[in-house]
């Protein structure tokens, strides 16, 4: 694909797929999926600490557990669905361990962070 050629495409009006099959041929589809099995949900929208509670917290916790798996100078945590005083000192481990503003909080990229290191340890992004 030609990056000016699919630029024009798009001004003239051609959609995603119809620019893909211009390049690919006919036979050429875009499958969705609403939610994709073991990846990892995205930021909540809003930051996370002490009394904050639910799924978010539960899947943070769950985590923040499967990464101190490997990196064994973090604390393990209960998965408990509340942010409690251990979840922010795991948080806080976390954060300095990462070079992140230490902090407790997770916010916006401690979020991202925990994400990534996540799908690090655990290769859920690799083919098999």
């Amino acid at each position: 694909m030609r990056q000016w050629e699919s630029q024009e495409l798009g001004e003239q009006g051609y959609s995603a797929i119809q620019i893909l099959r211009r390049f690919y041929g006919q036979d050429m589809y875009i499958n969705t999926a609403e939610e994709i099995s073991g990846i990892p949900a995205s930021w909540p929208g809003y930051d996370l600490d002490i009394g904050a509670s639910g799924q978010k917290v539960r899947q943070l916790q769950e985590q923040l557990n499967t990464i101190a798996d490997v990196y064994t100078s973090l604390p393990q945590v209960e998965i408990s669905g509340n942010f409690d005083e251990n979840t922010r000192e795991a948080v806080m481990a976390f954060q300095k361990l990462f070079k992140l503003p230490v902090s407790g909080i997770v916010d916006y990229p401690t979020w991202y962070k925990i994400q990534a290191i996540y799908v690090a340890v655990t290769r859920i992004a690799e083919l098999n």
